[in-house]
């Protein structure tokens, strides 16, 4: 007996060793209980920028959109096809799911903290809500009626989709009251939480009254009377200097890099090229900023592709080394685009200081100064007649739009915005499109098969769900 009682006493502690083992696999080492708040805002931030700084074909396509890139091989998202990669279910997405689902859990954990003085709390949950505002702009100015009200309960299992002229209306009115919560001698998130404006207050007043400028002036043809108020409360807040830009800055080092690096640099892409509208506009008019928006060819010179067509990559440029620098910012609001808005405010007889022509040339020279030219080549640019605002041709729009659509280079999306709102330049069309140009993006494939009934009613209610239905502010 005593032999048996030695074999089982080893089995017996080995049978208990082995449950508590078992036992702390269910112990999560790596995945925190709980998420500070600072840390879902900049994550959501760092969501954001990446889905509007990549060029992947899967998520976001709007270079080749606004003939400002073509491509080398595959053709399919360049000729206006989102469906083959289901490029609107990513969109859609990456919006919802990684950056409002972020933010709004950043401010339900702000709201439950007792322990923030009160000033500071309402700035945290007011740029919280900037940001809301400027994700959901994005949403629904591109794909029209959208999940808003309903949108991110987790008892609406089914969202409503909400009228886009309603929500946007609310976007502004949200706003309002954002920038009346904002007090700059009280703090809001710290210089390590904040990643665009490193804790500064005052540049998050500035960054709200650029948005609402230009969320305003998107519904400018549609409703003038709600535009010219949002953008005469507007002006003198908004950005005013380059000092004032709200950036997201990427780092040299992984995992932060840009996206277009990580893609183009480390992934050896060898597809992506300049597209030949815009190589024309930057060669034909001798534009200082060519030389940074793109390099030459295996020849040495510049040149642009055919949207549609296939091209041989080693004839083309490619985009410039600042633009696919590691390290290279993603402008999220700057003082060319708030200039332009002024401009363009001015010429529609809004009650804003300075005068349409000012506004113009210091949007365009703060964007040559940007990319690294000097203060002379941006006085010798504006000096020819093509440029000129008073001799440029067209009428407001054109002179304001094509030069936008330059400045805008490597900011997709907005660029895609301005040129269904302001329908200049007139670009070529793509070889093959397999439709009209895109004026928004149709709604994602799981809402049909999911959300049937709310994607039924607003596909109804926007005039059909294809890629050529005017939203309701696209009145030309």
């Amino acid at each position: 007996m005593k032999r048996i009682f030695l074999v089982f006493v080893p089995l017996l502690f080995l049978a208990s060793a082995c449950t508590e083992d078992l036992a702390s696999l269910n112990v999560e080492t790596k995945k925190p209980a709980a998420i500070p708040a600072p840390t879902l805002f900049s994550n959501a931030v760092k969501s954001l920028a990446g889905n509007l700084a990549t060029a992947s074909v899967n998520t976001n396509v709007f270079r080749f959109t606004t003939s400002q890139w073509a491509m080398a091989v595959y053709q399919d998202e360049a000729q206006y096809d989102f469906q083959t990669r289901a490029i609107p279910n990513t969109w859609w997405n990456a919006m919802y799911r990684d950056v409002l689902a972020d933010l709004r859990e950043s401010s339900r954990l702000i709201n439950a903290d007792a322990s923030l003085l009160p000033k500071e709390k309402a700035n945290k949950l007011a740029i919280l809500d900037i940001m809301e505002v400027y994700t959901f702009g994005i949403l629904v100015n591109s794909f029209g009626n959208i999940p808003y009200t309903e949108a991110l309960n987790a008892e609406k299992l089914f969202p409503k989709y909400d009228d886009a002229k309603t929500v946007s209306a609310d976007l502004i009115t949200r706003l309002n009251a954002d920038i009346a919560k904002l007090d700059a001698s009280a703090a809001g998130f710290t210089s390590g939480e904040d990643v665009v404006y490193k804790g500064s207050v005052t540049k998050w007043v500035k960054f709200a009254n650029t948005l609402r400028m230009k969320l305003a002036m998107i519904v400018a043809d549609e409703n003038a009377s709600a535009a010219k108020t949002a953008v005469e409360a507007s002006d003198a807040g908004a950005i005013s200097a380059s000092t004032d830009n709200g950036l997201f800055t990427y780092l040299s080092a992984s995992p932060n890099q840009n996206p277009l690096h990580v893609d183009i640099v480390l992934g050896g892409r060898q597809d992506y090229i300049a597209a030949k509208d815009l190589m024309d506009k930057l060669t034909g008019w001798n534009d200082p900023r060519k030389t940074a928006y793109f390099s030459t060819n295996n020849a040495g010179n510049y040149a642009g592709g055919i949207v549609g067509k296939v091209n041989t990559y080693v004839d083309f440029s490619r985009a410039g080394a600042k633009v696919i620098a590691a390290d290279a910012p993603y402008v999220l609001a700057d003082y060319v685009e708030t200039e332009f808005l002024r401009a363009e405010a001015k010429e529609r007889g809004f009650n804003v200081a300075g005068t349409a022509e000012q506004h113009y040339n210091n949007a365009i020279t703060a964007s040559i100064l940007y990319w690294g030219g000097s203060a002379a080549d941006a006085a010798a640019y504006l000096a020819q007649p093509e440029v000129a605002y008073t001799t440029a041709a067209g009428n407001w729009k054109q002179k304001i739009g094509t030069q936008k659509w330059i400045a805008l280079y490597n900011r997709s999306y907005e660029t895609w915005t301005e040129l269904r709102r302001l329908d200049y330049p007139v670009i070529t069309a793509p070889v093959n499109a397999k439709s009209g140009f895109p004026t928004r993006l149709t709604y994602p494939n799981t809402e049909q098969t999911l959300n049937g009934t709310s994607y039924t009613a607003a596909a109804a209610a926007i005039g059909g769900d294809v890629v050529t239905t005017k939203l309701f502010w696209d009145k030309n």
